[in-house]
């Protein structure tokens, strides 16, 4: 019997007018680990993840979620479809995102910014949402901050609250959207170290960054885009390893100098 993906992304195309940005992508995303996706500015890795999350429609292709496809399916001809909004509800709440900024209500605390979700996504009661809400936020590290606004937490705690908002709703799959390119390098590390907690428990990740140190350390498998293609994908030591890809390794020319100088 074999094993379904958590995620399955089969002849992904995505254009913007006449400008395709994904072109034919299929990749399978393995439960329980980190895949992270790398590649230089433009190359299509945010807009892979977006399409993951559908927050962006694919313009062609199918995208399955623990085997389920996600807003568009197959008719008995073959021919893609698009599927009842019931059906698109149902399988994104399998997943939560944390983006590139923090996207938190500047007039909730931290423990407010957690728990409305519950709230207005779940239903959940006031008192049971405030008690799951700081639950999470004791999971990465910022129960004491509880009682904070967002103007008064550094962009790592903001992070850090914008994970425990989508960790929340307990999620079977967290995507990552270079989620330390805003922070200041002194801020990156306590991000990281929550990531790499959270891989800890066998949750299925799949990240977009530029950290190379935290790809080549905790990804069990690493995806390069380059102009809308997947051009490598394997596990680090593979993609990693010497002799790599030429593209790859003009790609680390440029990125060394991030942390990953020590471990490649």
């Amino acid at each position: 019997m074999s094993i379904v993906s958590a995620i399955r992304v089969s002849g992904v195309v995505k254009r913007f007018g006449s400008t395709a940005v994904l072109t034919g992508i299929d990749l399978d995303v393995p439960r329980g680990a980190v895949t992270c996706l790398l590649g230089p500015s433009g190359s299509g890795k945010s807009t892979l993840l977006r399409c993951i999350a559908f927050l962006e429609e694919a313009t062609d292709g199918i995208i399955e979620i623990d085997g389920e496809p996600l807003g568009f399916g197959l008719d008995p001809d073959g021919v893609r479809m698009r599927l009842p909004d019931a059906s698109l509800r149902k399988v994104r709440s399998k997943i939560g995102m944390v983006f590139q900024q923090f996207n938190l209500w500047p007039h909730m605390t931290a423990l407010g910014n957690v728990a409305e979700a519950l709230v207005t996504v779940r239903g959940l009661g006031r008192v049971e949402a405030s008690e799951k809400a700081m639950a999470q936020l004791e999971k990465v590290g910022l129960a004491q901050r509880a009682t904070h606004y967002p103007s008064e937490l550094s962009g790592g705690q903001q992070q850090r609250v914008a994970i425990a908002r989508a960790l929340a709703l307990e999620p079977k799959i967290m995507l990552f959207d270079e989620p330390t390119s805003s922070l200041d390098p002194e801020l990156t590390g306590e991000v990281l170290n929550v990531m790499r907690s959270l891989a800890e428990t066998g949750m299925t990740m799949l990240v977009v960054t530029h950290e190379i140190g935290f790809a080549a350390s905790v990804a069990s498998k690493i995806v390069f885009l380059d102009h809308g293609k997947l051009l490598v994908e394997g596990a680090p030591a593979e993609v990693f390893g010497k002799p790599r890809h030429p593209r790859i390794d003009q790609f680390l020319d440029t990125y060394l100098d991030r942390g990953a100088a020590g471990l490649l």
